[in-house]
């Protein structure tokens, strides 16, 4: 508009003056200005269908691309599968044992170092037991004095024979009351006799213990024969001053010697020089050693008895109430001995299993208190029985049950590269760990041959439920459970280029499957499909392009 106003006065304000016009002169006019704008809109529409045109190719192409990142695809085909249940697990002894101390002291003797290899009772330390051996000494008199009170008593209450022989006499019978030195029974053994005979002393010294004699009896001079016994090595003085020398001869009884038979004998040609009367071999009267009331008689006149045989047995209140107070004291002696003998081993402490040292916390010379019990965490030693590794496996409550004692299992560990252990499942354990829902339970799983394993390494391990052999297999991931039935996408003609990757798909086939058993990856088709069938699923990293253009 300036522009225009410009024109309009240039010609009133620069033109040289001019006669006055006539009314029939024509007026000057500036001539329009031509419109440019329909060939700039043409231009860029031009422009802008260019721009669309080389966009939407370039789109078609990038969605093809992407189209082929939507899906994945694999082949049905045949193939090994063992059917496994894998987990972890850390490295452990199969035992351990933290050897702690009960008592303190001075370390006399650790004769072990860390690493070395201890049997089942061996010794690992000696503390000084201190006052600990005095009060064992003490408990094992106490133990005496307490079985010679019980002895006592209860041999009082059961009055024996003190040697073999024949009941002459009884002095008491049933229900009499008697007390400590009261006489039982009279006692001898008349079986064999002894002679006891003077000799000329001089005459003694040439006569040996074992000799021969002959006895000869006064009155019917029946002789009987005789062995010496003994030979007194002091002389006495006899009849008429002569000295003699006392020699006794034992002789077995026909049946008819008495005390009061007298009789002579001769050693040889050597001649006694005096007579004697015969003894019994043995003559006792068995008295009572405690009070109490006679309850029982074991033998008669006339018996013969043996050596400790039981001839009567006293009882009563009193009697019985001394023999259980004896026997508890016995029993509390016995008792104070015992713990004073634990509380003297608790001095050495000994290896509880076989293994290996893995920590030594104290040496000879050290001293065991408190404090440096706290600060070794109350344990003195540790040790790890590595004849057989071990570890622990978390099983999911869905495989549990598919979990059996015996199973193999391959075991791998990062800390030893390129080496596959196996072993088998030892125990399994039904007391299980719940977590937010879902319920582990423990499985042990022992290494058969450890080599480079040490306990603390962690390993992973599948469990070999079941060697399938070979089957038709797809990946786990191409199958589709969602439904009442499972299926799997299967590509049919012109569904993939030559590379495999699906280009249309409408051509994909839903087909119903029957499933087997499966592993981590795979999974049998035992129906609905056959050996070279291409299965089709959707990449977990979705395409956009491709969802938006509903392919």
């Amino acid at each position: 508009m300036e522009t225009k106003e410009q024109l309009q006065t240039v010609p009133v304000s620069s033109a040289p003056a001019q006669a006055p016009q006539q009314d029939s002169a024509p007026t000057w006019k500036a001539p329009k200005k031509k419109r440019r704008w329909p060939k700039i809109v043409l231009l860029v529409a031009v422009i802008l269908a260019a721009l669309i045109f080389f966009v939407v190719r370039s789109m078609l192409g990038a969605g093809k691309n992407l189209l082929a990142g939507a899906y994945l695809t694999a082949t049905a085909q045949m193939q090994e599968m063992t059917v496994s249940v894998s987990s972890t697990g850390t490295i452990q002894p199969i035992d351990s044992y933290n050897v702690s101390g009960m008592v303190t002291g001075e370390v006399l003797e650790a004769p072990f170092e860390v690493g070395d290899q201890v049997e089942k009772g061996d010794v690992l330390y000696r503390i000084d037991p201190g006052s600990a051996q005095t009060t064992v000494q003490q408990a094992q008199l106490a133990v005496q004095q307490a079985q010679l009170s019980y002895d006592s008593i209860a041999d009082g209450l059961a009055p024996k024979a003190s040697g073999a022989g024949v009941v002459q006499q009884l002095h008491v019978k049933k229900g009499d009351l008697v007390t400590a030195g009261s006489p039982i029974a009279d006692i001898s053994d008349t079986s064999t006799m002894t002679l006891t005979l003077p000799f000329q002393s001089a005459d003694a010294a040439r006569i040996s213990v074992g000799e021969a004699a002959t006895v000869t009896l006064a009155g019917t001079l029946e002789t009987l024969s005789g062995t010496v016994e003994s030979v007194a090595a002091a002389d006495l003085v006899g009849n008429g001053g002569a000295l003699v020398r006392q020699v006794k001869i034992r002789v077995q009884n026909p049946g008819a010697l008495t005390t009061a038979t007298t009789a002579t004998a001769k050693v040889g040609d050597i001649a006694c020089a005096g007579s004697g009367t015969f003894e019994a071999n043995l003559s006792q009267t068995i008295t009572a050693a405690g009070s109490g009331e006679v309850v029982s008689v074991n033998t008669s006149v006339g018996s013969r008895v043996s050596p400790g045989q039981v001839l009567v047995n006293l009882g009563g209140s009193s009697a019985e109430t001394s023999l259980e107070n004896a026997a508890l004291s016995l029993q509390n002696a016995q008792l104070s001995l015992q713990n004073a003998q634990d509380a003297l081993e608790n001095y050495t402490i000994t290896a509880p299993i076989s293994g290996t040292v893995i920590e030594k916390n104290f040496k000879a010379g050290d001293t065991i208190d408190n404090n440096s019990l706290t600060a070794a965490g109350g344990t003195l030693a540790v040790l790890y029985d590595m004849s057989t590794l071990t570890f622990e496996m978390k099983i999911d409550e869905k495989d549990i049950n598919k979990i059996q004692v015996g199973q193999e299992v391959t075991i791998t560990a990062d800390a030893v590269e390129g080496v596959t252990f196996s072993g088998v499942v030892d125990t399994v354990n039904i007391n299980g760990t719940t977590v937010s829902g879902q319920t582990n339970y423990p499985v042990t799983v022992v290494i058969n041959d450890p080599q480079d394993l040490k306990p603390g390494m962690n390993v992973s391990a599948d469990i070999i439920v079941e060697r399938a052999g070979t089957v038709l297999c797809v990946p786990v991931d191409a199958v589709n459970r969602g439904s009442d039935k499972p299926t799997v996408q299967v590509a049919g003609e012109g569904a993939l280029d030559e590379e495999g990757n699906v280009i249309d798909p409408s051509k994909l086939e839903t087909r119903e499957v029957t499933l087997g058993r499966n592993d981590n990856d795979n999974i049998e088709i035992t129906s609905g499909l056959t050996e070279g069938d291409v299965v089709v699923w959707a990449n977990e990293v979705s395409n956009p392009l491709a969802s938006m253009m509903g392919m």
